[in-house]
């Protein structure tokens, strides 16, 4: 019997979910809206499409102007707090998701999401697993750069983040309602080593330990540095030179922006970074 199992590639997947990704494409970069919120929110409405029969829901909220779009995303959000924790329930009137109600021609509300809370939070993490990490990472990768670059222009890279700040990684592990870092380090593993990999080279007299290294770039990206390798020196010697890999190839474009090199300065020690590249002929590990 001939084998009828066939695969396609990750263009045909992102052509098959074009609506969807137009619609993420609107709430993050054109709304500005939270990436990781917006990824969960179109999960949402997916969700409501294949379990709740609501037909065309991405179409016609693709149909609507941006200010409306707008709005539902807010309604979005406020139906997935009532998902994840059981405990929120501020009303139990549809009024309050009005707009979702009118979109769905459903008589849904707040109180609807509270009681299938639990078919929901598998029903969406399933969508964000299956559907969005695969259709939607690219958008969400340029929403993140522009926030990112954003936010390490404001902050020069200075070594406390603002109270409550999210990392990154933190954020991609909370994404789903489970799905943890293994994913990203999946990811990331897929590239080559040296394609992840900052050279990093310290003033002479300065030493600078392989936990600072981590704990500077922590608060920005979690726990994302993969692996160190520190310049081999004697006991009593101090290296001047390391080579960080990165869990992503993208935080190095994060760290970098259009630049070759950028310096930090890491408890008044100054660094210098640039991204790795290999002499021809030379194993990437020592």
């Amino acid at each position: 019997m001939a084998d009828t199992t066939f695969q396609i590639t990750k263009e045909e997947f992102k052509l098959f979910h074009k609506i969807d990704r137009t619609l993420y494409y609107v709430l993050v970069i054109d709304l500005l809206r939270d990436p990781f919120e917006s990824m969960q929110t179109l999960a949402l409405w997916i969700w409501l499409e294949r379990t709740c029969r609501c037909k065309d829901v991405i179409n016609k909220i693709l149909s609507l102007p941006h200010f409306l779009i707008n709005q539902l995303a807010n309604e979005g959000a406020t139906c997935l707090k009532c998902i994840e924790n059981n405990r929120l329930l501020s009303s139990t009137y549809a009024s309050d998701i009005f707009l979702t109600q009118n979109l769905t021609k459903k008589e849904l509300s707040l109180l609807f999401f509270h009681q299938n809370r639990d078919s929901a939070t598998s029903g969406i993490r399933k969508i964000v697993n299956e559907v969005c990490f695969n259709a939607l990472l690219d958008i969400m990768e340029k929403a993140l750069k522009i926030s990112f670059e954003q936010t390490l222009t404001e902050r020069n890279m200075s070594m406390v983040p603002p109270p409550g700040d999210s990392s990154l990684i933190e954020r991609f592990s909370q994404l789903g309602h489970g799905c943890d870092m293994s994913y990203l380090r999946m990811k990331g593993h897929n590239v080559p080593d040296e394609e992840r990999t900052m050279f990093v080279t310290f003033s002479k007299g300065y030493p600078v330990a392989e936990w600072e290294i981590r704990e500077f770039f922590k608060p920005y990206f979690g726990d994302c540095i993969d692996y160190i390798l520190m310049q081999e020196v004697k006991s009593h010697e101090q290296a001047l030179y390391a080579r960080v890999v990165f869990v992503m190839p993208e935080i190095i474009e994060f760290i970098l922006k259009d630049d070759s090199k950028a310096k930090f300065n890491i408890h008044g020690k100054h660094v210098w970074m640039r991204k790795f590249v290999p002499k021809k002929g030379n194993s990437f590990i020592p």
